[in-house]
Formats: C-alpha cells, sequence, structure tokens
C-alpha cells in the first residue's frame, strides 16, 4: 500500500505576484519532478486527489495562475496568456526546477507551451490532458468562442455568462454519463474564486487573448516535432470545447505519444482517476532522469 503523501502548500513572491502552490514532498529525494498546470475556471486544488494518490512517488508541484486560486497579483498585471507564462516560468526558476515533465490541461496547454519554448532542454515529457494544440481539436462552439473580440457587440456579456454558478457547473457536467460522480467542490470552489474582485474581468482579458494561442498553433507543432518529447496523452473524448479529434492530432508530430480516450467531459479527472493515475505513474517511470 502507497503511504499517504506529504503535501505542503506554499506562496512565493514572483515580481509583486503572490504565486500560491502546492507540491508533494516523495519518499525518494531524486523521484521524477511533474509541474501541474490547470485550466480554466479551476486551480491548483483540480490536482488535489492526484496528489495524494502519487504524490508518495513523485515530487508533483501545482501552482495557481494569477488571477486563479490563492494566487494574488497586483491591479495592473497582464492578464494574457503571455503573462501567465511569464510568471509561471519565473516561478519554475525560483523554486529551482531544472528537469521536469509538464501535465497539461486546458489552459495548462498554453502555459506549458510557452514555457516549453523557452526551457526545452528542462522537459523530460508531456502528460496532455484536454489540452488542445490544434485546429482539429476546436469544436464550433470553441471556434465562436475563441473568435470573440472586444469591439464584438455583445462580446463581453457572452463571456460572462460562462462565469456563472451555472456556466462553471456545465462545464464539469457536460459529457459526464453519471453526474453523480462528480464532487461539488469543484465547480464551488471554483465560483468562489470566479467571484472574488477583479477575478471575472481577468477571465474577460483571457478570453480576448486566447486568439494568441490558436495563432500559436503552427509554432508549437513545430517545437514538438523539433524535440519530440515523450507524451501521453489522456483525453476526456466528450469535451464540449475540445473535442477527441484534439488528441489525435497530436500524432502527426509525437507519433509514438500514447493516447488514451475516456468516455467523459472536460474535467476526465474528476471522473477518471482510478484510470488515469496508473498511466500517469508508469509513465513517470519511464522517463529519463
Amino acid at each position: 500500500m502507497s503511504e499517504v503523501p506529504r503535501i505542503e502548500y506554499r506562496t512565493v513572491d514572483i515580481d509583486g505576484v503572490d504565486v500560491f502552490y502546492r507540491q508533494s514532498v516523495p519518499t525518494a529525494p531524486d523521484a521524477p519532478v511533474l509541474l501541474l498546470l490547470h485550466g480554466f475556471p479551476t486551480a491548483s486544488h483540480q490536482f488535489r486527489t492526484l496528489m495524494h494518490t502519487l504524490g508518495d512517488r513523485y515530487r508533483l508541484i501545482a501552482p495557481d495562475y494569477p488571477g486563479f486560486g490563492y494566487t494574488s497579483a497586483p491591479d495592473d498585471f497582464d492578464y494574457t496568456f503571455d503573462g501567465l507564462a511569464d510568471t509561471i516560468a519565473a516561478f519554475v526558476e525560483r523554486i529551482g526546477l531544472r528537469r521536469f515533465a509538464m501535465y497539461l490541461f486546458d489552459f495548462g496547454g498554453p502555459v506549458g507551451l510557452r514555457i516549453a519554448d523557452r526551457m526545452p532542454d528542462r522537459i523530460t515529457g508531456l502528460v496532455i490532458q484536454n489540452a488542445n494544440a490544434y485546429e482539429a481539436g476546436l469544436s464550433d462552439g470553441a471556434r465562436e468562442f475563441t473568435a470573440l473580440s472586444p469591439d464584438d457587440e455583445g462580446a463581453e456579456d457572452t463571456i460572462r455568462g460562462l462565469l456563472t454558478l451555472e456556466g462553471t457547473r456545465s462545464q464539469y457536467e457536460h459529457g459526464v454519463p453519471d453526474p453523480a460522480v462528480l464532487s461539488p467542490e469543484g465547480w464551488t470552489l471554483d465560483q468562489h474564486f470566479l467571484d472574488l474582485p477583479g477575478r471575472k474581468q481577468a477571465q474577460v482579458s483571457l478570453a480576448f487573448d486566447y486568439k494568441s494561442n490558436v495563432e500559436a498553433y503552427p509554432a508549437w507543432q513545430a517545437w514538438l516535432r523539433k524535440y519530440t518529447p515523450p507524451a501521453l496523452i489522456v483525453w476526456g473524448a466528450d469535451d464540449p470545447f475540445f473535442p477527441a479529434p484534439g488528441a489525435h492530432a497530436y500524432l502527426a508530430d509525437l507519433p509514438a505519444a500514447e493516447v488514451h480516450l475516456f468516455g467523459t467531459g472536460h474535467f476526465a479527472l474528476e471522473t477518471h482517476l482510478p484510470e488515469i493515475a496508473p498511466l500517469v505513474a508508469h509513465f513517470l517511470d519511464r522517463l529519463e532522469p
């Protein structure tokens, strides 16, 4: 039986941003390192069950981005994906990560791939969960949403409609055959953070900037082809934003990647932890130290 891992909760100042992060303390000091990069509209707490399942064997580190979770940022923070990546890249430097794999989920894709482009020699592998980097992985609804611009009539109202409790809960439940398996703490905690002062405007800014990620897809695909990192792809096949073709699209640039599709929605870890956690463990065990 695995030991109950020790989980630490810390905050570090990164250029005026108080970055909150949680990390596991594995039994082996030289255990593989996995940087867990969360999605929208959640934060590092989305990895809580994974960390309690694998944290005794691996050093799992999950920061909250500026504008998310317990991280606090100054009023003039640049809420763009470049801005998020700048902070998390500086966080990586500050806590001294030299060689690490990354778990990319949703927003973690554009944040993590920006980081990978800056420090390719540090990346040992990628776990990719519903983190899209291909046009084929955008649903029609996602295409419409990511094309919104501030000058479009009603665009901001459309974005803010997704930031309600109903909108947050629907992101968890959509595509899940039996919503009774979902813990309500996920979307209620997400909504708590979304309702904090300034948080919804931060999400509006990021939504309008999302098109910068779509524009970067060709560059990220070229990076994957050049560096060919080992990759494990675990994907909720019924994700309304990033459907299953987004998982298979990675094989064009990473033909050796391992792909597993699950009959669930966007938050696959919430419903399929027993299936995904062993895959992640086996993947980390195979990586070059």
